[in-house]
């Protein structure tokens, strides 16, 4: 397939061409805008029982957030580098499954919009409102698809591009024992955070203790990150986080264990290296300085394959039985009962 010139998706199509039979690949939704289309990749490798756990990879939500699928695509680029060399990957590989959407919103992309080309927020748009306290109109608004951060028109059905997302989810993670999905963005503060649901209340996710037991293998493994792990809810609470939704709906799953995280880059930093990025809509979101990008790429590939890596072994880290009560009680302290 050939699509409108798009540099990521032109990246994307390059590695599902080289990769030949490693990878599963197919069209999840395409989407028009005016004379354009542009297809919604999913890709996937690895042993596709639902015996083994599966870590999802999605990126470009919000057109403007190009480093996202910037930090997706070189992760695929890395492991399509790896397939011809690595027996110890191949060897993971017959123990989980790794799905990829790197591009979500190429409509978006193409017009250098946060939103998706009929003005909606993706990550406004599914049907859960937050509670009390949501910030006017940052938190979603329903006023006008013209005016940011649109979650649709009520009672409307969610967008193409996320009815693909929640498709994927439902087909890949829902009936699994355990699944982890990233999601990566840009955009808020200096710090590079980690955010985990809730975004709509305030109140604690059921796994709780399994976000505080990945957290802490990873702060035993990589001690001088700079990660701040946080429920997003404890920056703002917001309308209609589809992340939050696909995490209920997983709940109605008996036994199964889905971890939704999402990767928050802190552009602002970006910005207070190189003021002059304050004049670009794409430099408040995007490191424009070609060495910094590339930073920006190594730092956090190690994050993903550390993903991959934890899922092969969940079961030696989940916790149970009064471990998980300890490990429950941790993170509570930590994030709820206004500990840092």
């Amino acid at each position: 397939m050939t699509s409108p010139f798009l540099s990521e998706l032109q990246e994307l199509e390059a590695i599902i061409g080289e990769g030949g039979h490693h990878f599963e690949a197919r069209v999840a939704c395409e989407i028009e805008v005016g004379q354009e289309r542009f297809p919604v990749h999913v890709l996937s490798l690895g042993n596709p029982s639902p015996d083994v756990p599966v870590v999802g990879f999605f990126g470009g939500f919000h057109g403007l957030e190009r480093i996202g699928a910037a930090v997706v695509l070189a992760y695929l680029r890395s492991l399509l580098g790896r397939l011809r060399w690595d027996r110890l990957l191949h060897e993971q590989l017959e123990t989980v499954r790794l799905v990829f959407m790197p591009i979500v919103n190429p409509g978006g992309m193409w017009l250098g919009t946060r939103a998706n080309p009929n003005g909606v927020d993706l990550m406004r748009n599914a049907p859960l409102d937050a509670r009390a306290g949501a910030p006017f109109m940052f938190g979603g608004q329903r006023f006008s698809a013209r005016l940011p951060w649109f979650r649709g028109p009520l009672a409307g059905p969610m967008e193409r591009e996320n009815q693909a997302v929640c498709a994927v989810v439902e087909q890949e993670f829902f009936g699994r024992r355990f699944g982890i999905a990233l999601d990566c963005h840009s955009g808020f503060g200096i710090n590079d955070r980690i955010w985990f649901p809730y975004a709509h209340t305030p109140m604690p996710i059921e796994h709780l203790a399994e976000m505080q037991a990945l957290k802490d293998i990873y702060d035993q493994t990589h001690a001088n990150h700079r990660y701040v792990f946080e429920p997003q809810s404890r920056q703002y609470l917001a309308h209609g986080d589809l992340w939050d939704h696909l995490y209920l709906r997983a709940g109605a799953s008996p036994g199964c264990i889905f971890l939704p995280l999402t990767l928050e880059m802190g552009s602002w930093l970006w910005v207070k290296k190189n003021p002059r990025q304050l004049f670009s809509r794409h430099g408040i979101f995007n490191p424009l300085i070609e060495h910094r990008q590339q930073r920006v790429l190594r730092r956090h590939l190690s994050w993903l394959d550390f993903l991959a890596r934890a899922a092969c072994g969940h079961r030696h880290w989940l916790p149970a039985g009064d471990e998980r009560a300890k490990l429950r009680e941790k993170a509570l302290q930590q994030w709820y009962r206004g500990g840092r």
